[in-house]
């Protein structure tokens, strides 16, 4: 059973930078993949970013790529959103999600799910 626990949220100030962690539980992560998941209240779970485990390839949402960056540590088992240039909208519950093989912009392509962080961006 795969296990994930999301930390770093809070509040923020427009232009700050900020870093969300995932820890991982469980057995090898060995072929796995890792995303951020960003929901407002009301809205759809929107991808940020994901991981390939082993090869630490990255893949992003369009419109975040440049301002968020994931990346992994494999010897903390930690999977790591840096979010830099926050802005108002960045304002979500950020979660954590793991999937054995490929998963994509989907959220049901993702088999386990963390219960989020909660990140305000406000002045």
């Amino acid at each position: 059973q795969v296990q994930l626990l999301e930390s770093g949220g809070g509040t923020a100030q427009p232009g700050d930078s900020r870093r969300l962690s995932c820890f991982l539980g469980g057995p090898s992560f060995d072929g796995y993949s890792m995303a951020w998941f960003r929901q407002i209240p009301g809205q759809e779970r929107e991808f940020v970013g994901g991981i390939q485990w082993s090869t630490g390839i990255t893949f992003y949402q369009d419109s975040l790529r440049g301002r968020f960056t994931v990346s992994r540590n494999k010897a903390l088992r930690q999977v790591n959103l840096q979010m830099d240039d926050l802005k108002p909208g960045d304002s979500a519950r950020y979660y954590c999600a793991a999937t054995n093989g490929g998963g994509d912009f989907r959220p049901g392509t993702w088999r386990f799910w963390g219960q989020g962080t909660q990140v305000t961006v406000s002045s």
